[in-house]
């Protein structure tokens, strides 16, 4: 079984052989100049303070796009001003709402919105911190989505509400929050004490509900509040 020996060096009279009584062996050499030149006090993790809340991640996911902001503050660069908290975590003044699904795109390079989160929030994330395959993703969702919204039949909710002729002219002013007029139909006149008959129509009126990517628009308005009241009294 051949032996291993190590060749020695002439002794250094300074640096890292200097005072080690005698030479280093090549390897041994080797190996205590690339731990001289490894970086001190650099640690694989990297706290991020954005807008007030604090990210942990590690530096390769924050250097995954070598163009990105993130790149630039891992590498410390002199032009990119990056400040620090009291913690030592870097200060981002950003919404931190929209900078997970950023976070987690770095992290396993899939894009996964939560249904509450608007896809033009997460692109103005991605087009600040310059990740440009994410912009591209990002961009290509939103296109989908809208094709998708573009394609679905237009519905219309229809209300037929009782009036009299005199409040014709304020039912016209409540129009004005997407209700149109569709039928006006005379029912004759209804008679009040001490007052003109009074002639009464059935007025059918009609809303477009628009089609948004998280659901129909119902919530009724305060002006379709008021048609729903004068509807109940039928």
């Amino acid at each position: 079984m051949a032996e291993n020996h190590c060749e020695l060096l002439p002794p250094a009279p300074s640096g890292l052989g200097a005072g080690l009584g005698g030479g280093l062996c090549r390897r041994c050499s080797a190996g205590l100049c690339a731990l001289a030149h490894r970086p001190s006090g650099v640690s694989k993790w990297v706290r991020l303070n954005v807008g007030g809340t604090y990210f942990l991640t590690t530096r390769q996911t924050l250097c995954r796009d070598p163009k990105s902001f993130l790149y630039r503050l891992c590498q410390a660069d002199p032009d990119l001003d990056s400040d620090k908290d009291e913690t030592g975590a870097y200060l981002i003044d950003r919404d931190p709402t929209y900078f997970g699904p950023v976070l987690n795109y770095l992290r396993h390079g899939k894009l996964v919105i939560n249904k509450d989160l608007a896809e033009e929030g997460v692109l103005e994330e991605a087009e600040f911190y310059n990740i440009t395959s994410l912009i591209k993703l990002v961009k290509d969702k939103i296109r989908e989505r809208d094709s998708k919204t573009s394609q679905m039949p237009v519905k219309h909710v229809y209300r037929v509400l009782q009036c009299q002729e005199e409040e014709l002219t304020q039912m016209v002013s409540t129009m004005s929050d997407g209700w149109k007029f569709e039928q006006l139909v005379s029912i004759g006149s209804s008679y009040n004490y001490g007052n003109e008959d009074q002639a009464e129509f059935l007025c059918v009126v009609s809303k477009e509900l628009h089609n948004t990517p998280y659901g129909t628009s119902s919530e009724p308005s305060e002006k379709a509040k008021i048609l729903q009241e004068r509807g109940s009294r039928m």
